[in-house]
């Protein structure tokens, strides 16, 4: 069995930039480093070495917050990794994160199964997330 390593905090941003682009859409070196910078808290799951897993939060620290780039890159998939990750978050949270605190996400496809076994529930019909897109 692969040796994994749960690690407190965002990757290195060469190793978010990687997980990024082999997953969830390729981003700037100077965007990968305000997103690094920028984050309220991340964990990510190191092997030989290298992040293969990721997932972090954004927000303000006091009323809003928002689970962002949960990603495995994909040769570390189907092995738990999401889970992991979404347990150190999680714990993260309900130690450090205000009571009255607003938490979302937005699932990408069978994602929201896992966000489900976490407490997230689909909003719609009464709210639903939108993308702005760039002209």
């Amino acid at each position: 069995m692969k040796k994994y390593e749960l690690a407190k905090g965002t990757p290195s941003v060469e190793d978010y930039l990687n997980i990024r682009k082999n997953t969830l859409g390729e981003k700037t070196r100077s965007a990968g480093e305000m997103a690094v910078k920028n984050s309220w808290f991340g964990v990510h799951i190191v092997y030989e070495g290298k992040a293969v897993a990721m997932g972090r939060f954004i927000g303000d620290g006091g009323c809003s917050f928002c689970i962002t780039d949960v990603a495995v890159l994909p040769e570390h998939q189907g092995q738990g990794l999401g889970r992991i990750i979404m347990e150190g978050l999680m714990n993260h949270y309900k130690e450090f994160g205000p009571k009255d605190g607003y938490l979302t996400l937005i699932a990408d496809g069978n994602a929201k199964f896992l966000y489900e076994k976490y407490g997230f529930k689909m909003t719609a019909p009464y709210a639903v997330g939108m993308k702005y897109k760039n002209l």
